[in-house]
């Protein structure tokens, strides 16, 4: 069944300033959305969904450029240094903020970008190959430290959120881990499917299909709570108190974007995420979307990565 849009993305949209929308036509020509991973991955499918529905209501091409490097931080870098005029913006994620932002201070999202919306802020599911031989999260962390270091978990690079997702689980359940980077989630499962690995925080819509075949095993979700779109997965939380981490992907534009061009970027994306197919393509992809305004975008953003800045300095992570 498709998911209501939130109160908040709704009221967010209605009041949408329509005197500074109205102060300049945008756009005047094709929009680019880069998308800072491969094709295939949840950031991309999310990209062209938005690209498709924004397209269609402005009535120009709004083209995908995947441009993948570093956890994210080289297309986000082409979009922090593009004409901050609206027709270059990027879906970014939590990492390939992450991969930039400075550990010795505190960081704020709009000394570099302009927050548009967050498109959806999935959590991961925790999956295991078989031959691990558990069934639950409280089976891998016996595993764990019985044999410690002998669990390797992958990730789709240094300082994404499923490579952060990993270090934070191992630190509050008291198991060390071995963390294998690749350049893209694909990598990653190809070789936890291979039994190379033991382990991944991923993606829903990678790893299911999997895990219905057997191929995987799923030990929880990292909410912080369980999810009605995954019945029967019980919450990390549920065995390591306190525990959630969650993935987001939101639209940004570059730095001093006019506020009524990142106004109108705002009310295509909240337009763009009720369309039925949307919430249900979402749904899929383990996302319910929370078109916030650009200010809320801004402060949920800047708190999620001092989260994870005081991991990386507690944990000693050498970002990329």
């Amino acid at each position: 069944m498709p998911h209501p849009l939130p109160r908040r993305a709704l009221l967010a949209l209605t009041a949408l300033p329509v005197a500074a929308a109205a102060q300049a036509p945008f756009p005047t020509r094709a929009v680019t959305l880069i998308v800072p991973f491969p094709p295939g991955g949840g950031t991309d499918v999310l990209g062209r969904l938005f690209a498709r529905a924004a397209a269609e209501q402005w009535g120009v091409p709004v083209v995908v450029e995947n441009r993948a490097g570093a956890s994210g931080r080289i297309g986000t870098e082409l979009v922090r240094r593009a004409a901050p005029d609206g027709h270059t913006i990027v879906l970014a994620s939590t990492g390939a903020l992450m991969a930039g932002a400075p550990m010795d201070r505190p960081f704020a999202v709009r000394d570099s970008l302009a927050p548009i919306t967050l498109s959806a802020a999935p959590a991961y599911l925790m999956v295991a190959h078989p031959s691990v031989g558990v069934t639950d999260v409280a089976g891998l962390i016996a595993v764990g430290k019985a044999r410690p270091g002998s669990l390797a978990f992958g990730s789709s690079g240094v300082g994404s959120a499923s490579h952060l997702s990993g270090e934070l689980f191992g630190a509050m359940a008291g198991v060390e881990m071995l963390h294998v980077p690749f350049s893209g989630t694909g990598g990653a499962l190809n070789e936890l499917l291979a039994g190379r690995i033991q382990l991944m925080f991923a993606p829903p819509q990678t790893v299911m299909a999997n895990v219905a075949g057997g191929g995987l095993r799923v030990l929880g979700i990292t909410s912080d709570r369980p999810s009605p779109l995954f019945p029967g997965v019980p919450a990390v939380a549920a065995t390591v108190p306190g525990y959630a981490a969650v993935g987001w992907f939101g639209l940004l534009a570059p730095r001093d974007t006019p506020p009524a061009v990142v106004a109108a970027l705002h009310a295509a994306a909240a337009r763009a995420y009720t369309l039925p197919e949307v919430v249900e393509r979402l749904a899929q992809l383990g996302a319910v979307p929370d078109p916030i305004s650009p200010d809320a975008f801004a402060a949920y953003i800047d708190a999620d990565i001092a989260k994870w800045q005081r991991l990386v300095r507690e944990r000693g992570i050498r970002m990329e």
